[in-house]
């Protein structure tokens, strides 16, 4: 069957590769020339992933009769709208469906209007006077987020990024004064540790995947800027270290109420969709939900997937999602090797070199990101270059498997985050909940 792939980043080559593996023919269109995808798709097109009548004319060309979108931009302009309008089935949501990350306003004020559990306190702004006078009046301290879309670099902290009143009022003046964001949003910060849930999803039913944990801040021991993700584990059990199968139930089931009430308000999901939450002292909390799989964390399951993706997509776009979706009980490990700088000013354009032989001789997995293939030559780009991933019986030998694998890839001016999957950093996650729930 032939399948359109939207995306050029490690998460769509993770997809691509699940799709290979199931027979699919595949027609991918991306920005960059990603040669992971490149070396399975049948043809592909380098253009921006946001021309959405340049895709339509690709798919309509190709004669696809489904299509897998991975990166957030296309979908809030409708390019879901304009596929299923052509009789292009879609296994991501449209644009209604996607506010639910499009739009952090529309998530919190769903979640409020039908008092699904894990919302925060939280007020929206468009003025920077109001949004000042309601700061001033706060007890708790705050985050500061755009309601728009910032590829996971536009959430800032009290106490970590923001360590004064004079700071949090010159972000929020930042947001507000730019075009796109679409005002600020006020939330009070968590205390805890975060987790991902990620679930398939028909419309009205969701399957769930294994747990995972990401890693935002780009530097070891958890400081430095926000990025989109450095790299990220899952254990064998499907669950995390620190998480219970009693706090798992309760993220699915506020996964599963936002999936319900959405379909209530007729704008059905359909597709992957990534919860991110907040282990808190009461439960966990929501921080996010995204319309597509979390990246790093396509990177983790997806390898483990024993059911055939190509079926998976035909069923939730077709409403026929069956909730015992198998994936293998084994630990995994990913590593984003990176261009210096990323997360505040990439130095990009440096070749990289790569023996991906070396690599699966290790059972270890490699999906190219933000690189493109320019005659014969790999080079950086300015976001994330390299996912690498690696799989065991245990985290600790998943890890040992994924620094091994990292030792196949060169290049000038990369750099990775080494600490992500070690027993010690794994360790102060447990010790932590531990104290917090005492």
């Amino acid at each position: 069957m032939r399948i359109l792939t939207v995306g050029g980043g490690g998460r769509e080559h993770a997809a691509v590769e699940a799709l290979y593996r199931s027979g699919a023919e595949i027609y991918s269109v991306m920005k960059n020339a990603n040669p992971g995808i490149i070396r399975r798709a049948k043809e592909y097109k380098l253009i921006s992933e946001r021309l959405i009548d340049d895709i339509c004319e690709f798919a309509i060309e190709h004669d696809v009769g489904y299509a897998f979108i991975g990166p957030e931009a296309p979908l809030e302009i409708g390019l879901v709208d304009a596929l299923e309008n052509i009789g292009v089935k879609c296994a991501a949501p449209t644009k209604d469906a996607a506010r639910i990350e499009t739009s952090k306003a529309f998530m919190r004020e769903l979640v409020s209007k039908y008092n699904i559990e894990g919302n925060i306190k939280y007020a929206v702004f468009l003025d920077a006077e109001e949004a000042e006078k309601y700061i001033k009046g706060l007890t708790f301290e705050i985050v500061v987020k755009p309601i728009g879309l910032t590829g996971g670099k536009g959430v800032k902290v009290q106490g970590e990024h923001l360590n004064s009143h004079e700071e949090i009022m010159a972000y929020v003046r930042e947001i507000i004064g730019t075009v796109g964001m679409g005002g600020v949003i006020i939330e009070e910060k968590l205390i805890g540790e975060e987790f991902t849930q990620m679930v398939f999803v028909d419309g009205k039913h969701i399957a769930p995947m294994p747990m995972v944990q990401d890693h935002k801040r780009a530097y070891e021991g958890d400081v430095g800027p926000n990025t989109g993700g450095m790299g990220s584990y899952s254990d064998a059990n499907h669950l995390l270290p620190f998480i219970s199968e009693e706090v798992r139930n309760k993220a699915l089931e506020i996964l599963r109420n936002i999936v319900e009430a959405m379909n209530t308000e007729d704008c059905p999901y359909r597709g992957p969709m990534y919860g991110q939450f907040m282990l808190t002292k009461t439960g966990p909390k929501i921080i996010e939900i995204n319309a597509r799989f979390g990246d790093p964390e396509a990177m983790n399951v997806l390898p483990l997937l024993e059911n055939d993706f190509l079926t998976l997509i035909k069923d939730m776009t077709g409403g026929k999602l069956r909730e015992d979706v198998k994936f293998k009980n084994l630990a995994t490990v990913c590593k984003y090797v990176v261009p210096v700088g990323y997360g505040t000013v990439s130095d990009s354009g440096h070749e990289i070199r790569i023996n991906e032989d070396g690599i699966h001789e290790l059972n270890a997995e490699v999906f190219y990101a933000n690189v493109d293939l320019i005659d014969g030559k790999l080079f950086t780009g300015t976001s994330r270059s390299i996912g690498v991933v690696g799989i065991g019986e245990t985290i600790e030998e998943a890890e040992k498997k994924c620094e091994d694998a990292l030792g196949f890839i060169v290049g000038d001016s990369i750099c990775v985050r080494h600490d992500i999957g070690k027993r010690e950093l794994i360790q102060k996650r447990i010790d932590r909940i531990k104290n917090l729930l005492s």
